[in-house]
């Protein structure tokens, strides 16, 4: 009788040391997937942070495309009305022809204005763009992190319900064995 009491002795601290080590593993892969999903949260608020920084870059690129275009259509305007100011004092005397050469002088600045102007625009489109894209992209990996975190949290409640399940098997287990000792 003893002798199948200590071999029942052996087998229950068999069975607990089984489930404790098990217990141990589904406890450290617990703790792993923990922080894989901290880890993931961060990278998806730095994510989500950098989106937020590019929306805003992009507003405001959007806003200075626009000023320059209104800037652009003023300066097309005024050089319309110098052109026809020149058109008018080719037939004026040669008071006329100073005013000629002075308006003929502005309408150089202009023009170069506009092509600055101009030049700023397409280097504006072509940020703007960049910007657009790059926004895709961050929008793209904020999905692609935001299902990882839900993967990993699935995975997080997967391993909690197993462990809770091993905890009553555990227990179980050990009612039993107190049991049949007595």
């Amino acid at each position: 009788m003893k002798k199948v009491l200590l071999e029942m002795e052996d087998q229950k601290n068999s069975y607990e040391q089984k489930a404790k080590e098990s217990l141990q593993k589904v406890l450290e892969e617990k703790m792993n997937a923990e922080q894989q999903l901290q880890s993931t949260q961060r990278s998806l608020a730095l994510a989500e942070q950098k989106c937020e920084e590019w929306r805003s870059q992009y507003e405001a690129l959007k806003e200075d495309w626009r000023t320059l275009g209104t800037q652009h259509r003023e300066l097309e305007s005024q050089l319309h009305v110098l052109q026809s100011k020149l058109q008018g004092a080719d037939s004026r005397d040669l008071q006329m022809n100073q005013a000629l050469r002075f308006l003929e002088n502005e309408h150089q600045q202009l023009q170069a204005k506009i092509e600055c102007l101009q030049g700023d625009r397409d280097l504006c489109s072509l940020d703007t763009q960049d910007l657009q894209d790059q926004l895709k992209r961050s929008e793209a990996e904020k999905l692609t992190l935001v299902t990882r975190v839900q993967q990993l949290q699935g995975l997080l409640q997967n391993q909690s319900l197993q462990l809770q399940e091993q905890e009553k098997l555990l227990t179980k287990k050990g009612q039993q064995i107190y049991y049949h000792k007595f």
